[in-house]
């Protein structure tokens, strides 16, 4: 890989006789979400904080491009800190502001820029965090779930480079929760900001992560994507993973993967060599336009309300699945081969195209009366397994196998 953005070398951190970070070692890539993960008070936003600069290392070196803190002339860290913004976990508001003063802030303070500049950064931003009902207000007259967004707003109004986020989700509901991170996701593949957040939602931080870091014992013990932390042999995963990660997807209210791998593999146990299984892989593409066009929370409702609707027709007739991707979903049909997989479809579709599409149309409604209508595509594919294939090349070949079976049409916004 590249040089680092940002390298932390044998990194410890003490408060006293208390050791919380010791001989840390971790490499943070430009362009990515990386996802710092562990126990609440294990220490996650003490590491953001020596990255940002408002705790020093009383042993080892921070990195950035390769180049020491230490070494950095004045300047260069003054230029170094302008690129980055932080998200706090309590979100820092200012009691006495508006949400709009409360967003302008650091242009105000940081930038040159005039009134009607700032005027149009901050309002793009409070579009696009839906708040405009709220501008005029203070901190105190907002839901937890609405002073949470004008942190987000505040932190990527000045189009950074790096942003920090400090458990961004936490408080929020399941369909809020995923809101954030699809927020944040989405605005890291528009503006190709550098993403790091400390968290221990799993697993819906995975959906959106390129690299996670694990945190567990004051040290860095797993640093990769979140298909290689599912093959990571260590206590971590006992002790940390198992207890923050329920047996079902909150959002979707289905399976998790590991609790979807634990099932795959039981019914493994009782198949013999020459018998079968079937996987389907369902999609929702468009989602980014709902997202854009009707809301963050509108585009979670959906993905909601296609997850029970799976779990209604195939968990029925002994099916189980689990959320896959942000959009994406795999189910495992244990007793069918493909020809009998393919009937199981033609029902699914029917039904799909009589009541699911209306229902998975009114889950995602949360305002009506809207003239805005915004259409998602619905794919599925099947393929066909045996106990010795491995489940990740069936998923592979079931989505490339996929067809587009029905549309549904979003206009809920007023």
């Amino acid at each position: 890989m590249d040089t680092p953005l940002i390298e932390f070398k044998d990194v410890t951190k003490r408060f006293g006789s208390k050791t919380v970070l010791e001989g840390i070692n971790l490499k943070i890539y430009e362009g990515q979400v990386t996802t710092v993960i562990g126990l609440s008070g294990g220490g996650k936003s003490v590491l953001l904080k020596h990255i940002i600069g408002l705790l020093k290392p009383d042993e080892g070196t921070i990195l950035f491009r390769g180049k020491p803190f230490a070494e950095m002339k004045k300047h260069e860290m003054t230029v170094f800190f302008a690129r980055m913004s932080y998200m706090f976990q309590d979100n820092a508001l200012f009691d006495s502001m508006t949400v709009y003063e409360n967003i302008a802030l650091p242009l105000r303070e940081t930038t040159k820029q005039g009134k009607a500049e700032i005027d149009s950064m901050v309002m793009a931003r409070i579009e696009l965090t839906e708040l405009a009902d709220a501008a005029d207000k203070f901190p105190a007259e907002l839901s937890g779930g609405m002073q949470k967004r004008v942190a987000l707003a505040r932190a990527l109004v000045t189009d950074p480079q790096i942003v920090l986020f400090d458990e961004p989700t936490s408080g929020q509901d399941p369909v809020r929760k995923n809101a954030i991170l699809s927020m944040i996701a989405q605005y890291q593949r528009k503006f190709g900001f550098t993403a790091v957040l400390v968290s221990h939602e799993i697993p819906d931080v995975y959906f959106i992560s390129n690299r996670i870091l694990a945190l567990y014992d004051k040290k860095i013990v797993f640093q990769g994507t979140p298909e290689e932390l599912d093959k990571f042999d260590h206590p971590f995963k006992d002790e940390v993973i198992l207890s923050l990660e329920g047996l079902r997807d909150e959002l979707s209210g289905l399976h998790s993967k590991r609790l979807f791998n634990v099932m795959y593999h039981a019914q493994l146990k009782h198949k013999t060599s020459g018998e079968t299984y079937t996987v389907a892989v369902f999609t929702l593409y468009m989602l980014d336009a709902i997202m854009e066009g009707l809301g963050y929370e509108e585009a979670q409702q959906v993905i909601h309300a296609m997850g029970v609707y799976i779990d209604k027709h195939f968990g029925a007739i002994g099916g189980f699945s689990t959320r896959h991707g942000i959009n994406e979903f795999v189910t495992v049909l244990p007793y069918s081969d493909l020809a009998e997989a393919e009937e199981i479809l033609k029902v699914f579709v029917t039904d799909l195209q009589e009541e699911g599409i209306r229902d998975i149309r009114a889950g995602g409604r949360r305002r009506g009366g809207s003239q805005e209508c915004i259409e998602i595509a619905i794919h599925a594919g099947f393929a066909q397994g045996q106990p010795i294939t491995d489940i990740d090349a069936v998923i592979e070949s079931a989505k490339a196998q996929k067809k587009e079976i029905g549309r549904l049409l979003c206009s809920s916004r007023g």
